[in-house]
């Protein structure tokens, strides 16, 4: 089979194609023929290493995919052969990710997909939506899983509502009943917000942005998904209500961020960092059975139309895909494994 393999970290470059023998799956596992792989920044920071090597001596990167299920290993229950589904974390704490023809995981890593919902779908889910549901999910006392109605009445703040992340969250929170807020910084991205159900989009690159947000939501906003805490600390402390929740997933505009304290602690918020590495098997658990349910009816959409255009590489062409993603490409970045999925 064809994969993409790296045996140091390092640019793009360390990004190779070999020819290797699939694997079988042990127990609790299952070899999932890929159709189509998702590339996520979290990919190309992995494969960069930030000055450590990698952890195994060959790895296939990303994170994410969807395909077909094409063996089962002893114990398996939840999946059968020739099973459609999404695949999650493929690559945590294993060699094997999804730039290959065939990938081993977990059982529980592979989540069947419903019935007529496309590949790109599938693979464009795992880590942004994964992300978006804890994100909706933390508050003091919202609901730990979201379903249609569970958000009604609660106003959530996306930032940076054009991202993968923000997609995912706007299309959750919407699906969920929520009145949706979200920033983004150009006219373009906030055609794609709308497209993705955004009730209201605000531009943060223009002037009185909260006063804006304060106007759309007088009572204060209940839920805000950050993707750059060192730069809306302030904004995020300003509009959030009474007990609001301010989660937030990256570290966008730098690693530093200076807390307002006291309208932090007057309002009682809580801040969330929450990264889905280390957010426990319970949550993904939920969280993967809560995105199915809003695949199924048919409230996460990908493609131009939907708020999140794709832009599609073969599989020897994952060395741009990563360049892609880390140059920051609009949308959603997808290899087209097996070469029949766009």
């Amino acid at each position: 089979m064809r994969s993409i393999v790296y045996t140091r970290t390092g640019d793009s470059s360390v990004l190779t194609l070999v020819d290797r023998e699939p694997a079988s799956p042990g127990v609790g596992e299952v070899r999932v023929k890929v159709a189509v792989s998702g590339v996520n920044p979290t990919d190309w920071k992995s494969r960069a290493g930030g000055g450590r090597g990698p952890a195994f001596d060959e790895i296939v990167p990303n994170q994410d995919g969807a395909g077909v299920v094409d063996a089962v290993g002893e114990g398996v229950t939840d999946v059968s052969v020739g099973d459609r589904v999404w695949l999650y974390l493929a690559q945590h704490e294993r060699p094997t990710g999804t730039a290959q023809e065939f990938t081993v995981v977990p059982a529980s890593r592979a989540v069947r997909l419903p019935e007529g919902v496309g590949f790109d779908v599938g693979a464009s889910l795992g880590v942004p939506a994964l992300t978006a549901h804890r994100a909706l999910t933390v508050h003091e006392s919202g609901p730990a899983r979201l379903s249609p109605g569970s958000l009604a009445g609660r106003v959530v703040l996306v930032a940076g509502g054009a991202g993968a992340v923000g997609h995912a969250a706007i299309q959750l929170a919407v699906w969920a009943g929520a009145t949706v807020i979200a920033t983004v910084s150009s006219e373009e991205k906030e055609a794609l917000a709308r497209r993705a159900g955004a009730h209201h989009v605000v531009r943060y690159t223009e002037a009185g942005v909260a006063d804006r947000i304060e106007a759309l939501a007088p009572r204060g906003v209940d839920h805000v998904v950050e993707v750059s805490l060192a730069e809306n600390a302030p904004l995020d402390a300003r509009v959030l209500a009474n007990h609001g929740s301010l989660a937030y997933y990256a570290d966008n505009g730098g690693d530093r961020a200076t807390i307002p304290m006291r309208p932090t602690f007057a309002k009682n918020l809580r801040l969330q960092g929450l990264l889905l590495y280390t957010v426990g098997d319970a949550v993904l658990a939920a969280a993967t059975e809560d995105i199915t349910a809003a695949v199924r009816d048919g409230a996460l959409p990908v493609g131009e139309q939907a708020g999140l255009p794709l832009t599609w590489f073969p599989l020897e062409q994952t060395a741009a895909a990563h360049d892609a993603v880390e140059q920051g490409a609009v949308g959603k970045v997808l290899i087209d494994v097996s070469g029949e999925s766009r």
